[in-house]
């Protein structure tokens, strides 16, 4: 099986263009959300192969007209997403958790086929890779549980978290099953970003020049760490998918479903106590009642019956919503993957 990743700008018709910017609504609505993936609905849409290849061969500095045209169609999309929705998505996350999580539990599982559409017949090295990649998202998830995403204890290495957070984002916009916002909530940078993207928007706004400055402190460390995630794992994905297809969508069909280990839905917002520290601040009893509910920590519930039947019925309503999109592009993947 041989997985086609070099675009021809013969192929780019404007069928090709709508469905990338199509494609980048997706990716930029999916890399506000913990649990979905900017590279599977890539995938889903049609256009994973063609991306992975135009980026690689941009990094190469071979420019050629119509590759950056659905360079453009897919990435310009995906921001214009991301800043205007922004807002919205962390809103939802902060104060409907396990409502968001549970319908991210069913987008996330609605991936699981079109992964295994491009790994059959199924053999050996891809169920070693999905254990593998399985294995790797499990870890992910014990780490944030455990509190192992902690606050930087200083301005150089919350720069360098924010760049790393970036990369990860990055990587993840690229890598089907993999996804950024699950990715930064394990980092603890999800909330950080998001209100820097929305402090950012409402300061242009307003035409607030200082509070715009505030933001791009956190904005352009993560913006460089995408473009390096983003160029160094298209390479590096195109590279793999050339030599080792199998091994390494089996690799990305257990990163997807490790995803969903960590994304327990009955999780809610728990109130500061004293000696807690967050954002590197002592809470006290003087300033306990001045840190934001988007700061707080969570903490695991007992959900009533009614709940686990929610939430139930949410993950069939994302799965089928994650599953129609994979829909669009069904035929599209097939001829790729041929």
């Amino acid at each position: 099986m041989k997985v086609k990743t070099s675009p021809d700008s013969k192929d780019l018709s404007a069928t090709t263009l709508a469905r990338g910017g199509f494609g980048g609504l997706l990716m930029g609505l999916a890399n506000l959300v913990p649990g979905l993936s900017g590279g599977t609905m890539l995938l889903a849409v049609g256009i994973y192969p063609q991306f992975i290849g135009a980026i690689a061969e941009v990094s190469k500095f071979r420019f050629r007209a119509k590759t950056l045209l659905l360079l453009g169609s897919v990435i310009g999309v995906a921001v214009i997403a991301i800043a205007l929705l922004a807002r919205q998505v962390k809103y939802l996350v902060i104060y409907h958790h396990w409502i968001m999580y549970s319908l991210f539990i069913g987008l996330t599982l609605g991936g699981v086929p079109i992964l295994l559409r491009m790994l059959k017949p199924i053999g050996a090295s891809a169920i070693l890779g999905a254990i593998a990649g399985f294995i790797a998202m499990v870890l992910l998830a014990l780490a944030q549980s455990s509190g192992v995403a902690s606050e930087p204890s200083s301005d150089t290495a919350a720069v360098a978290m924010l760049v790393i957070a970036g990369i990860a984002g990055g990587a993840a916009m690229i890598l089907p099953g993999v996804s950024g916002g699950y990715l930064l909530l394990v980092l603890g940078q999800y909330i950080v970003i998001l209100g820097a993207i929305e402090t950012a928007r409402a300061a242009v706004s307003d035409q607030n020049w200082s509070q715009l400055s505030e933001a791009a402190r956190i904005i352009i460390p993560v913006g460089i760490g995408v473009v390096v995630g983003v160029v160094g794992v298209s390479n590096l994905i195109k590279f793999l998918l050339d030599r080792y297809p199998k091994a390494t969508l089996g690799v990305l069909l257990g990163l997807l479903l490790g995803a969903v280990v960590g994304l327990w839905p009955f999780q809610q917002p728990a109130a500061p106590e004293v000696g807690d520290y967050i954002k590197g601040r002592l809470i006290t009893e003087e300033n306990k009642s001045s840190i934001d509910k988007e700061d707080w920590r969570t903490e695991r519930f007992s959900p009533k019956a009614s709940q686990i039947a929610g939430c139930l019925g949410l993950i069939l309503v994302g799965l089928a919503a994650s599953t129609a999109v994979a829909r669009i592009g069904a035929s599209t993947g097939k001829e790729n993957s041929s």
